[in-house]
């Protein structure tokens, strides 16, 4: 596809390097697919666990797994469908599952090259929102869908993530960072972990009602409650836990599972010239929607930084 570019910042102007907001760790990575070359980059391979972002990885490998001129079930579709746009955990859990879990991981960690992707600890399989990654991968992910993939694949994938839905299937407001900081066109997929089941102010204005689900309470990794159900031991066990890399990558520093996370990552600008990954820790306690504001600052500054000159 044609490449447009976006507009250049005048060298005169070039902003500061992007600050980290307070209470923040974070990693990022800005890539140009127009010169080939990373234009922004910091801690780039700093590990974290992915919460939803994994829902890619999800995707591709049941995409590429499937016999090719053959028709994908509308069940599957649809799922397809709930887990890009609306980021639903149940969707997520049903391909996980139908994958042989870690083994999706696995699979995709080979085909792609990655090298700080891991699966989840091996005493949670069911926890895909524990898989590692780092922003580093993540844009080799991107990179694969737009020069590898076959063609229907990735435009399955990113015609989902271009209509990504404001409101979450879990109700979390997901426009924060590059929808909020980046100008149109983007195709995005986000990630949180560690505000519960349902947001204390839901995105769609109305509390949601009703059980939650088993995704809900944290049994599959899901992107809103990945912290195993229950105990606050629980959650010190998981925190304690190292998310592996794959076996061709050296010993790491364990993964954080405790702190709250919120990743933006995904495409921008006409001809989806630059792609994009923002990881980020918050402070353990801060509200959904002040833990929003730090990312989205963070994106609009990473941004304007990574724009090529």
């Amino acid at each position: 596809m044609a490449i447009a570019a976006p507009a250049a910042a005048s060298p005169s102007a070039a902003p500061r390097p992007p600050k980290i907001p307070a209470g923040t760790a974070a990693s990022y990575v800005v890539f140009d697919r127009v010169t080939g070359r990373t234009t922004l980059s910091y801690k780039p391979h700093v590990r974290f666990r992915s919460a939803s972002v994994v829902k890619v990885l999800i995707a591709l490998d049941y995409l590429e797994s499937r016999k090719p001129g053959t028709a994908m079930p509308p069940g599957d579709a649809d799922l397809l469908r709930r887990m890009l746009r609306a980021s639903d955990d149940d969707a997520a859990t049903a391909f996980w599952n139908r994958g042989g879990r870690a083994a999706i991981i696995d699979r995709v960690v080979r085909r792609l090259k990655l090298v700080d992707t891991g699966p989840p600890p091996a005493s949670k399989p069911g926890f895909w929102g524990y898989t590692a990654l780092s922003a580093s991968d993540v844009v080799k992910t991107y990179r694969y869908l737009l020069e590898r993939a076959n063609p229907a694949v990735r435009d399955v994938i990113l015609g989902h993530l271009s209509n990504a839905t404001r409101c979450a299937a879990d109700d979390f407001d997901q426009y924060f960072g590059i929808p909020s900081a980046v100008p149109r066109p983007w195709a995005v997929k986000q990630g949180w972990s560690g505000y519960g089941a349902h947001p204390a102010v839901p995105c769609s204005g109305t509390r949601a009602s009703g059980r939650a689900s088993a995704s809900d309470a944290g049994i599959t990794g899901a992107s809103s409650a990945t912290l195993a159900p229950g105990t606050a031991a629980d959650a010190a066990t998981a925190a304690r836990e190292s998310t592996p890399a794959s076996s061709a990558s050296p010993a790491r520093p364990p993964v954080n599972l405790a702190r709250p996370v919120l990743h933006t990552t995904g495409l921008a600008g006409k001809g989806d010239r630059l792609i994009m990954a923002v990881l980020t820790l918050q402070p353990a306690g801060a509200s959904y929607k002040s833990s929003a504001a730090r990312p989205t600052a963070l994106t609009r500054e990473v941004y304007r930084a990574g724009l090529p000159r």
